[in-house]
């Protein structure tokens, strides 16, 4: 936690502001190790403070260190208070807050320049350090084995959308997950062909293709990995599609790497299947950054800013046909210098239950 704190004062002396206001849950869990829906951190040059109220002051003071710890009900109030005589003069705060809070920051600060501080802390967030390394493996161990077992679980022509969607959150939860890391996509025949399909009352018929994207919370950070399965047999044309999106997802794997542009993580994966001949039914990115967050920076696009060692990563290729069905397989990398480590290991063989 204090090598973070460093990071954080070590940019906060290279921007234009004088302190930050912290209230984004993750954002304070980050810097602080507290979890609670009342916790607020203020990080000036001559000051750390966290402030949260009486229900939380027995929990903060156990984990929070390198903080002067405050018990109050109006931390915007009590900042002020404590840095009247700093002779601070601009003051910036997480961006994405409430209208009303900004509006709370604008009158108790008033006699100080506001800055609304755009992915500060998300930018020290992207590189990951070896505990935040080994949470996110954990969930995405968790992940792995929930998949294994819902093979078993899934009975053609009788299990539902939703049943299958229950099983994977609650099994995940037996293995140790603190919940689901977003509302599942459970999609089979015809609804696989929609990206965010969530799981619906259908029942998984016989011929039908079945996507599984989902994922798990454990101690707060996120795992999240599709597979598409084929239930009683696999056309030509199935089979076909499901080993362009692999041939897509393994290259990507093979290439990744620190230094690699934003724009070229998404071009590996996408050349496979537009070469294919299917790039029209690419309809979305290649993936994105998990963390405490399931979609966090860096996004994938037309930029020229690189990858860097340390930032895990989606790998999602996907092929849509529109009233047919549809194709997707997703792992999580970890960025290293020389290559990146799966982490998402369940089969990707196709599977035909």
């Amino acid at each position: 936690m204090q090598n973070r704190l460093k990071k954080f004062e070590a940019k906060l002396s290279e921007s234009q502001v004088d302190g930050v206001v912290v209230s984004g849950q993750n954002n304070v869990y980050y810097l602080t190790g507290f979890w609670g829906t009342e916790g607020t951190v203020f990080i000036s040059k001559s000051r750390r403070l966290f402030l949260t109220d009486s229900r939380y002051s027995l929990i903060a003071k156990g984990v929070v260190t390198g903080f002067d710890i405050i018990e109050t009900r109006s931390p915007l109030e009590e900042i002020a208070k404590v840095i009247k005589a700093d002779g601070l003069k601009s003051i910036g705060f997480d961006q994405q807050v409430s209208y009303a809070y900004y509006q709370e920051l604008k009158a108790i600060f008033a006699d100080y320049q506001l800055e609304g501080m755009a992915n500060f802390i998300e930018g020290l967030r992207m590189i990951k350090d070896a505990s935040e390394i080994a949470t996110i493996r954990r969930a995405c161990q968790i992940s792995d084995q929930a998949f294994m077992d819902v093979l078993d679980f899934i009975k053609p022509n009788q299990t539902t959308e939703m049943e299958v969607n229950h099983f994977l959150d609650h099994r995940m939860r037996q293995l140790g997950a603190e919940g689901a890391s977003f509302e599942f996509i459970i999609a089979s025949g015809q609804r696989s062909a929609m990206p965010h399909g969530v799981a619906s009352d259908k029942v998984i018929q016989s011929g039908e293709t079945l996507t599984l994207d989902f994922g798990c919370y454990y101690q707060h950070y996120v795992s999240d990995m599709t597979r598409t399965i084929h239930i009683g047999h696999v056309t030509d044309e199935e089979r076909e599609i499901y080993e362009i999106c692999l041939r897509a997802n393994q290259a990507l794997i093979h290439q990744a790497k620190e230094g690699v542009s934003y724009r070229d993580y998404d071009r590996i994966a996408r050349d496979v299947i537009n070469d294919a001949g299917y790039g029209a039914h690419f309809t979305h990115g290649i993936g994105h950054g998990i963390g405490l967050d399931i979609h966090e920076y860096p996004y994938f696009g037309h930029s020229d800013e690189t990858i860097k060692a340390g930032m895990v990563l989606t790998d999602e290729p996907g092929i849509y046909l529109d009233g047919k069905y549809g194709v997707r397989i997703e792992d999580d990398l970890l960025i290293t210098e020389t290559g990146c480590e799966v982490l998402t290991l369940a089969p990707k063989e196709l599977i035909v239950l």
